[in-house]
Formats: C-alpha cells, sequence, structure tokens
C-alpha cells in the first residue's frame, strides 16, 4: 500500500477555532490528500457546539464530541449538564463527552474542577458514552477519581488525550481500560518519556492526533497545526516502535474508530 494513500484518523482537533477562519478549506483538501478519514472535534466549552454541528454538516467525515475544558470551568452553569445531554442526544455525530479533565499547570481550582469534570462523567455513563480527558500535571487526583468510580461500579471508556505522562501513569491509566493517544509533542526530542510510552503501548490501545491548531509536529513546530499533519505524528510512532508507517496508520485508525465509531476504511 502506498504511503499517499495509508488511512488516518486524527482523533483530536478544533478546527472551530478562528485560527482556520480564512482557509479551512484548503485545509480540509490537504488533510483528505494526506488521508485522514475521519475526524474527531473536541469541544471546549458549551458555546462552540453550534458552530462545530455546521463543521459536521460541512464535512461528512467529523464526528465531535460535546464538553467542558478544566481550563473553562467558568463556563459552567446549573444547566449545562442538560445542555451536553440534549446536544448529544440531538445529533447521532455526538460520539464522546469532552473534552473534559483536570489541568493543574495552568489553574489551582481542583474542587471546582473535580464538581465539573464528575458530573461529565456521570453523563457520558448515563449516555454510553467514551470520554476525551485532558489531564496536565493531575494525574494523581485523576486516578483517584478513577479508583473511587470504580470501587462504586462506575464504568469509564475512553482516551487521555495529547499523552504527556510518564510511563507508569500510563500504565495506570490502561489499567482502568483508558486508550492512549500521542499528538505532535512526541515528535519534540526533547520528549523523552512520551518516547518511552509510545514503544511501550499496546498495539490495540493508542491513537494518534493534532490538537490543532496547537502542538505542530516536528518539522511544522511553530507554524499552525491542522488535521494533515497528524501523518507526522504517525510517522513518529512508528520509528520509535521499529514498525511500519502503514502498521501504526492501519493500527492507530482501527483503535479510534472502534473507541469512538467513527468512519474508517483500512
Amino acid at each position: 500500500m502506498s504511503s499517499a494513500v495509508l488511512p488516518l484518523i486524527d482523533s483530536h482537533c478544533h478546527i472551530v477555532f478562528r485560527q482556520f477562519d480564512d482557509d479551512l478549506e484548503v485545509v480540509a483538501n490537504r488533510w483528505r490528500e494526506a488521508g485522514v478519514q475521519a475526524l474527531l472535534h473536541a469541544c471546549v466549552e458549551p458555546s462552540e457546539i453550534p458552530g462545530i454541528r455546521a463543521l459536521a454538516d460541512r464535512f461528512p467525515e467529523m464526528r465531535y464530541g460535546v464538553g467542558v475544558h478544566p481550563l473553562d470551568t467558568e463556563h459552567w452553569a446549573a444547566d449545562t449538564v442538560d445542555v451536553l445531554r440534549a446536544a448529544a442526544q440531538a445529533d447521532s455525530r455526538v460520539v464522546a463527552i469532552g473534552e473534559l479533565g483536570l489541568d493543574l499547570y495552568r489553574a489551582t481550582n481542583l474542587d471546582e474542577q473535580l464538581a465539573t469534570l464528575i458530573a461529565q462523567l456521570d453523563l457520558a455513563e448515563e449516555l454510553d458514552l467514551p470520554v476525551i480527558i485532558h489531564c496536565r500535571d493531575a494525574a494523581q487526583p485523576m486516578l483517584s477519581l478513577l479508583e473511587e468510580r470504580r470501587f462504586s461500579g462506575k464504568a469509564i471508556k475512553g482516551v487521555m488525550h495529547c499523552w504527556g505522562g510518564t510511563p507508569d501513569e500510563m500504565e495506570a491509566f490502561l489499567s482502568y481500560g483508558l486508550y492512549i493517544s500521542f499528538s505532535g509533542t512526541v515528535t519534540f526530542p526533547k520528549a523523552v518519556e512520551t518516547h518511552q510510552c509510545a514503544r511501550q503501548v499496546p498495539a490495540g490501545r493508542y491513537l494518534v492526533e493534532t490538537d490543532c491548531p496547537f502542538l505542530s509536529p516536528v518539522p511544522r513546530r511553530g507554524k499552525r497545526n491542522e488535521p494533515a499533519m497528524v501523518r507526522h505524528v504517525a510517522e513518529r510512532v512508528a520509528q520509535l516502535r521499529e514498525e511500519t508507517l502503514e502498521q501504526v496508520c492501519l493500527q492507530s485508525s482501527a483503535n479510534a474508530s472502534r473507541l469512538f465509531n467513527l468512519p474508517y476504511q483500512s
């Protein structure tokens, strides 16, 4: 199979952001030429939902999540869970809740973040949807919460997006049944622990993503990221795992399609 047509899934993007206002059709042409068959669009707060839904109307290969990011808890209101529930139930293209999670790198309001996170985890369980988890400098409180939920019989399925933790942390999250998603950070020369995680993660449990417009991979670092750049992530993961690019493209796409019910043909 030629590398030009290898299938890929960008399992986390933000093309609703203003950085794509002027050239989104050109960007879409590039991701299609790169073999990207599906995109999963994350949501950081409820006001984004109409715009993301309109993008799904425009690009049939797109699916999306609905949720509130841990750095956007000011957008959480008494009726937010009802808004998210209604959006998820109204559109079959909503295949996840998120992105949600904890971020203690840029904020310290752990109790507020936990309250928002728990409400969304409960909603995901109610709707039987996977979650997109953002976790930065917060592995221990996240793992403690997951253990409490497991003890009380609450199920979870989903992905640790934009993985940047240690191999030990990765193994802990894998033990809860979560997938691990690698972004452009896996291409950064100094991301040694992320490199080791890419080597170690089981074949059936990893995804690739861009998190665009952020975290452009080498060799595009410092420029706007876009879904076509997920190929650079896959190439680096293949190098680290000592596998072919075809193996990584097929495996990561199959994993993403299985977890999020995304359109994909191998």
